[in-house]
């Protein structure tokens, strides 16, 4: 007799895999008010950034030892303001980057950031924050996921009044968990409350959100999310009817890349030290991770282990 075996389907999860590149590049972001400052502000961007991604480009052959695989990207926030249209904008911003030498291969919606194709990515995302709890902490403060608010350590105490037979607080300084000599503390608010219920999303949460997409490492129940779809005919005149992410280069390398870089005038800085903090403190799909190693190993190409080691920046003055 010969004995059959029965198993559930979801007691062997499966994890999508999904192409690889060897770098994301970032060719910039759009917002309302570059929007309105007229073609020459993309102009200027676009001409800064051709320089430095020549030098990108040529630091990763280098690195490679071989012609590397880069997909560039542009992300434009139709989250907190919806201005214009995508028949408006879209031409507008790639005739400028061609104007510059650059091919922009994916165009990204940063709200498909906080939900893509019926997926909350934003919350799944929030739910795997992992507080790296500082020294002598004890756990009176309620966790980043009731607050909103994450730390790259230890916040300064509540100075309360005395009460009868006790003491005050003494007011102590923030302490930075992994500090060198002195502490750079950072507290990262990652949403708000919509005056009408439900959360407004930051945008520090969003780009590190954003960021886990360009790097191969978002997932959804096991599905990819922010999936390229290729682009058809006109572009719509609604936000919402274009997908998330868009595929504008048939030929172009893999979306998701080991590595990314983004080339970003200075006044980015601030938020994007806040995404480190936030992938610092973020337990990342397991079998994502697992996937990347196999084929970076394969490769013989060196990946971080820190997933915020991963990502990279060029940051410009001005604008």
């Amino acid at each position: 007799m010969t004995e059959s075996v029965f198993r559930e389907t979801t007691a062997e999860p499966r994890t999508e895999a999904v192409p690889l590149s060897h770098l994301s590049l970032e060719l910039g972001h759009l917002y309302m008010e570059d929007f309105e400052a007229g073609p020459e502000r993309l102009r200027s961007h676009f001409a800064r950034v051709a320089h430095w991604a020549a030098a990108v480009g040529g630091s990763v052959a280098a690195e490679t030892g071989r012609r590397p695989r880069i997909s560039t990207c542009f992300l434009i926030d139709d989250y907190f303001t919806r201005f214009a249209t995508p028949r408006e904008v879209v031409p507008m911003l790639l005739e400028e980057a061609e104007r510059a030498g650059l091919t922009v291969d994916y165009l990204a919606r940063e709200s498909g950031c906080a939900e893509a194709d019926g997926a909350q990515v934003a919350e799944a995302v929030a739910g795997r924050l992992v507080e790296s709890p500082p020294p002598g902490a004890y756990g009176a403060r309620p966790p980043a996921g009731q607050t909103g608010w994450l730390a790259n350590g230890e916040r300064s105490p509540v100075v309360r009044a005395p009460q009868a037979m006790k003491k005050a607080i003494p007011w102590q300084a923030p302490r930075e968990t992994a500090a060198r000599q002195h502490s750079v503390f950072l507290d990262v608010e990652l949403w708000s409350e919509r005056p009408g219920g439900g959360k407004l999303w930051s945008c520090p949460f969003l780009a590190a959100v954003w960021q886990l997409a360009r790097l191969g490492l978002l997932r959804h129940e096991g599905e990819a999310v922010l999936t390229p779809r290729p682009h058809e005919g006109p572009f719509p005149a609604h936000w919402d009817e274009m997908p998330p992410l868009l595929r504008l280069q048939p030929r172009a390398a893999p979306f998701a890349a080991y590595r990314t870089c983004s080339v970003l005038p200075n006044r980015f800085l601030p938020v994007e030290h806040a995404v480190r903090v936030i992938l610092d403190q973020t337990e990342v799909d397991p079998g994502a991770l697992q996937q990347v190693a196999v084929r970076s190993a394969g490769e013989g190409v060196a990946v971080p282990a820190s997933v915020a080691d991963r990502i990279s920046y060029v940051f410009y003055a001005g604008q």
